[in-house]
């Protein structure tokens, strides 16, 4: 039987707090959805759930051997994937130099490192951004918790699975291995599950990243890096000023992470996790500026093309090519996740998520009201960049955007009359 998750409130509130945050709250499943919802994911705060959340997961038991990593099982259940392997020694760009292993050959050198108790001699291997969920949907690894189950992202990629992707992940690997400062894919929140180990954090608060960017705008690699005190080269670096987040997340535990902190991240201990990224209603109009931004700048870098018959085309590949979507998929997203939320309403069908829940009247309301908003702005960045038909060749945005309006005025209409 699916359970139904609703809110109180079905507006989205477009006036965030700009408090700076630089505390964090331990949470335990006594709070609610609407709850969490509202003082969490709404308000854009992080907080940490104890470890009683994950206690009854699979994957904490096969995965687990008293506070390690059972490679025996790991062999035996994935031992022939191919699986991503970043060198934490290793820097490309901004990010960790990426290969590909199998996973028996990797668990062989993780043992052996250990062996040689972490020895400065070897590779520091990190395992990272495993499709792992995907690779077996029949698994009983983990159930999402209802509080992250307002997942629009993984709710498209899972309904279509001829993208050929999604945003869940597993994450494994020796002691000191470690994430670079970052902030999460197109925008989004995170959460991340430690199934064996620890992990250290430190999370940024929106714009307290700007302390840690270089002259040219680039961000600092490592915020812990002496690298900083370099005043001709980072002059907006103010120690005294900077507010950030440090905490140790245990095994267990799960970290939220909010839309646009960004956070660096180090395995105290042989570590397993398990990460999402997701989009709801809540986050889109973060996710929906940093796209326009994305465009804006890849149509400035590329200006002198701009006689190119297809230069609109064109610019929308590289969008695609270096930030991950473009503003068809983005379309497309949204469109999907619309259809499903009218449908509630217009044909009495469920909003469901991830087989186990489905989103009350109000809350579907809500995740219609910010798609509005959205599509109100993203119509007219089209049409002020004159590629309104290159996307919506048919009119699909105006006809998608009038069917929301209607849908929400009805909805008012009738509250008001109950009232």
């Amino acid at each position: 039987m699916l359970r139904e998750l609703e809110i109180k409130n079905n507006r989205l509130c477009t006036e965030k707090n700009t408090a700076i945050i630089d505390w964090i709250d331990y949470v335990n499943t006594s709070i609610t959805y609407d709850e969490f919802f509202s003082k969490y994911i709404n308000l854009n705060k992080p907080c940490i759930f104890k470890s009683n959340i994950t206690e009854n997961w699979s994957c904490r038991r096969q995965w687990n051997l008293d506070g390690a990593p059972d490679f025996d099982v790991l062999d035996i259940l994935y031992g022939n994937c191919v699986v991503p392997v970043a060198d934490c020694n290793k820097k490309y760009y901004n990010s960790q130099s990426k290969d590909d292993m199998e996973m028996k050959d990797y668990l062989n050198y993780w043992t052996e490192y250990a062996k040689s108790n972490y020895s400065d001699s070897m590779p520091l291997l990190y395992l990272k951004d495993w499709h792992c969920p995907k690779l077996f949907p029949n698994a009983p690894m983990y159930n999402v918790p209802e509080y992250f189950a307002s997942d629009w992202l993984n709710e498209y990629y899972i309904a279509n699975p001829e993208l050929n992707d999604d945003y869940r992940f597993v994450y494994m690997g020796p002691k000191g291995t470690w994430t670079p400062l970052h902030a999460d894919v197109f925008g989004s929140y995170s959460w991340s599950a430690n199934i064996v180990g620890r992990k250290h954090w430190l999370l940024f608060p929106p714009g307290q990243e700007d302390f840690l960017r270089d002259i040219h705008g680039q961000l600092i690699y490592d915020a812990t890096s002496d690298e900083l005190n370099d005043y001709t080269k980072y002059k907006a670096y103010d120690k005294r000023a900077l507010k950030y987040i440090d905490v140790i997340q245990a095994e267990g535990e799960i970290m939220f992470v909010p839309s646009g902190w960004h956070h660096q991240v180090w395995n105290l201990e042989d570590t397993i996790s398990v990460n999402h990224n997701w989009i709801n209603g809540c986050n889109i109009l973060n996710v929906w500026h940093g796209l326009k931004k994305e465009l804006s700048s890849v149509m400035k870098e590329v200006n002198d093309c701009k006689d190119m018959h297809d230069w609109a085309e064109q610019c929308q590949l590289i969008l695609k090519s270096t930030y991950g979507m473009d503003y068809s998929l983005f379309f497309d997203f949204l469109t999907f996740i619309a259809k499903k939320r009218l449908n509630v309403f217009s044909n009495n069908e469920e909003a469901i998520s991830f087989n186990k829940y489905k989103f009350g009247n109000n809350h579907c309301t809500f995740d219609l009201h910010a798609i509005k908003l959205v599509l109100i702005d993203f119509i007219t960045d089209m049409e002020e960049k004159s590629i309104y038909h290159l996307i919506c060749d048919k009119n699909q945005g105006h006809k998608l955007l009038n069917k929301i309006l209607l849908l929400l005025q009805s909805h008012y209409d009738a509250e008001n009359i109950s009232t």
